[in-house]
C-alpha cells in the first residue's frame, strides 16, 4: 500500500529542486493577490470610479508600454553578473506594491494611468528573471514539469485571488481594500525571496556583452518567428483577463437581465483558475510526447474554439451562463497547454549566458499582447452589442494564421 501510494505520488509531483518549490510558493501568493484585482479592477474602474471600457483598456495598454522597458532591463540585468536574477526579483516586488499603493487612490484617468505603468514596470522586471531562475535550477529534461508547477502555483493563488476577491467585495463592495491586499502579498513574496532563494546566475568567462548578446538573440531566425505566434496567444490570455469580464458583465444575459452578475463571474472564473490549476501538470506531462511546436497548435486550436463559445453567450438568448462556463473551460485548457511549453520552447531556443535576455524577449511578447488586446476588446465593447458580439468570432479566426506560422517554425526546428 505503502509503496503504491509512493509511485502514486511520484507519477503526480516531480521530483524537483527544493527551490522551484519555494519560488512556486512565492508565486501562489503573489498570485492571490493579483487574483484580487484583476478581474474585478476593470469593473471597478468602468462601474464605480466612472471611466469608459476605452479608456480603461487604454490604462492598461499603456502600463504593457512600461512593461516592454521593464521587461527589457529586467532581463539585461538578469544576465548581468553586476545585478542577477535576485535583485531584479526583490526590485519588481518593491514597483508593484508601490503600483498598488497609486492605484488605491486613484479617482481619474490620469492617476489610473500612473498606477498601471509602474505595475506593468514592475511585471516587466519580474517575468525574465523569475524565469531564468526556474531554467538555471532544472535540469533540460525537467523544463516542462519545472515550468508546469510554477504555472501551477500561478493558477492556484488566481484562484484563491478570485474566491477571496468575489466574497469580498459580496460582502463589503470594498473594491480598493484588493489593491491594499495584493500590495501586502507583493512585501510578502519580496520577504520569501530575500530570505529563502540565494542568487542563481553562473559566472561564464565568455559571457557576451550586454548589446551584442541582444543582437544575437534579434538574429536567431526560429525566435522571431516564435515571436510572432506568441503575440497572439498573449492577446487571447489579455482578452480572457481584461476584455471578458466586462464583456459578461455588460452584454451577457437572458432577454430579462442584460449582463452576468458580480456573483455569478466569480463563480465563473473561479471555475476557469480552478479547472486551470487541477489541469496544469496532467496536460503538461500528456503533451510531453509531443513537440512543443505541436503542442501550441493544440492550444491555438483550443483558443479559437473557446472565442466562438463566448460569441455564442454574447447572441444566445438561452442559457448564456452554460455558453460563458463552456468557453471558459476550453480556455483554461488552452491556456495550460500554452504557458510552460511555450517558456520550455526560448529556453531550449537560448544558450545559457543568454537565459534572461531571450526570456525578456520571451516576456516582451506579453507585453505587446497586453498592449494590443484591452485597448482593442475595450474599443469593440464601446461600439455596442453587435460589434462586442462579433469581436469574439474574429479572434477566433485569427487562430488560422497561429496555426500556419507554428507549423512553418516545426519545419525551421527539424
Amino acid at each position: 500500500m505503502a509503496n503504491s501510494f509512493k509511485a502514486w505520488l511520484n507519477h503526480w509531483i516531480p521530483d524537483l529542486d527544493s527551490r522551484i518549490w519555494i519560488l512556486a510558493g512565492g508565486r501562489l501568493l503573489s498570485q492571490v493577490g493579483i487574483g484580487f484585482t484583476l478581474f474585478y479592477a476593470p469593473i471597478f474602474f468602468v462601474d464605480q470610479v466612472g471611466l469608459s471600457a476605452t479608456q480603461v483598456g487604454l490604462g492598461l495598454g499603456i502600463g504593457s508600454l512600461a512593461g516592454m522597458l521593464g521587461r527589457f532591463l529586467g532581463g539585461s540585468m538578469s544576465d548581468s553578473p553586476h545585478w542577477g536574477r535576485r535583485p531584479v526579483l526583490l526590485c519588481s516586488a518593491l514597483v508593484s506594491a508601490l503600483a498598488d499603493l497609486v492605484l488605491v487612490l486613484a479617482n481619474d484617468f490620469p492617476i489610473f494611468v500612473l498606477g498601471n505603468l509602474l505595475m506593468g514596470f514592475g511585471i516587466g522586471l519580474y517575468w525574465p528573471s523569475t524565469e531564468a531562475v526556474v531554467a538555471d535550477i532544472t535540469p533540460e529534461a525537467n523544463h516542462n514539469e519545472a515550468f508546469a508547477l510554477v504555472r501551477l502555483a500561478d493558477s492556484l493563488g488566481l484562484g484563491l485571488g478570485v474566491i477571496f476577491g468575489g466574497w469580498l467585495i459580496a460582502a463589503t463592495g470594498a473594491y480598493r481594500a484588493l489593491f491594499v491586499i495584493d500590495g501586502v502579498t507583493y512585501l510578502l513574496f519580496f520577504a520569501l525571496i530575500y530570505f529563502t532563494i540565494a542568487e542563481t546566475l553562473a559566472v561564464q568567462a565568455d559571457r557576451p556583452s550586454i548589446w551584442r548578446g541582444w543582437g544575437l538573440a534579434l538574429s536567431n531566425t526560429s525566435l522571431l518567428i516564435y515571436v510572432l505566434v506568441n503575440v497572439l496567444f498573449t492577446t487571447y490570455l489579455a482578452q480572457v483577463q481584461s476584455t471578458l469580464p466586462v464583456y459578461f458583465y455588460q452584454f451577457v444575459g437572458g432577454p430579462e437581465q442584460q449582463g452576468l452578475s458580480e456573483a455569478t463571474l466569480s463563480l465563473l472564473f473561479t471555475w476557469h483558475v480552478i479547472l486551470a490549476a487541477g489541469l496544469q501538470m496532467p496536460v503538461a506531462r500528456r503533451l510531453t510526447a509531443l513537440s512543443q511546436t505541436r503542442g501550441l497548435m493544440i492550444s491555438a486550436c483550443l483558443w479559437g474554439m473557446g472565442f466562438v463559445l463566448v460569441g455564442l453567450a454574447g447572441i444566445s438568448g438561452d442559457f448564456p451562463v452554460v455558453w460563458a462556463a463552456a468557453a471558459l473551460s476550453i480556455m483554461a485548457v488552452a491556456m495550460v497547454a500554452y504557458t510552460p511549453i511555450a517558456t520550455a520552447l526560448v529556453v531550449m531556443l537560448a544558450p545559457k549566458s543568454q537565459r534572461g535576455i531571450y526570456l525578456s524577449i520571451n516576456s516582451m511578447c506579453w507585453a505587446v499582447g497586453y498592449f494590443i488586446g484591452p485597448p482593442l476588446g475595450g474599443w469593440a465593447l464601446d461600439q455596442g452589442a453587435a460589434i462586442a458580439n462579433g469581436f469574439w468570432l474574429a479572434m477566433a479566426l485569427t487562430a488560422v494564421p497561429a496555426l500556419g506560422i507554428l507549423h512553418y517554425l516545426e519545419q525551421c526546428l527539424e
